[in-house]
């Protein structure tokens, strides 16, 4: 196998530097663009991180609803309206190709409220009380 398509290592700096770019771009798209679909008006949509391929063609974002919400209709309407996006990401950013994109849901945030509510049970807290 080359070299070039090790990926045991993690994203590449090229990679990693292309993500943010376009993780900025889409969040600022998508708080000042008017989306036609009903599933995506008035909603506040954070995009956490954006992992790129190797070879920039394909971009996965991972995105949820802000103030709660039907996460998985705003990740199909986001999905729906990816061409669109790309379109206007490809305008607005300084790659030679502008990435396909694809949209799938965030779960970190529901991985953070649970840890949450779990050091905040009395058990968990009187353990870490105790010295």
């Amino acid at each position: 196998m080359p070299k070039r398509f090790n990926n045991s290592k993690g994203p590449s700096q090229r990679q990693l530097r292309a993500g943010e770019l376009i993780r900025h771009t889409l969040a600022e798209i998508l708080q000042r663009e008017e989306m036609r679909d009903p599933s995506l008006q008035g909603v506040s949509i954070t995009i956490s991180e954006v992992r790129v391929s190797p070879d920039l063609k394909q971009a996965t974002a991972y995105a949820a609803p802000l103030g709660g919400g039907d996460q998985g209709e705003v990740i199909g309407a986001l999905n729906k309206v990816a061409p669109y996006l790309r379109g206007v990401l490809g305008k607005k950013i300084a790659l030679k190709f502008t990435p396909a994109l694809k949209f799938a849901s965030d779960e970190t945030f529901a991985e953070a409220e649970k840890i949450d509510a779990l050091l905040a049970s009395p058990d968990v807290a009187r353990d870490l009380s105790e010295d």
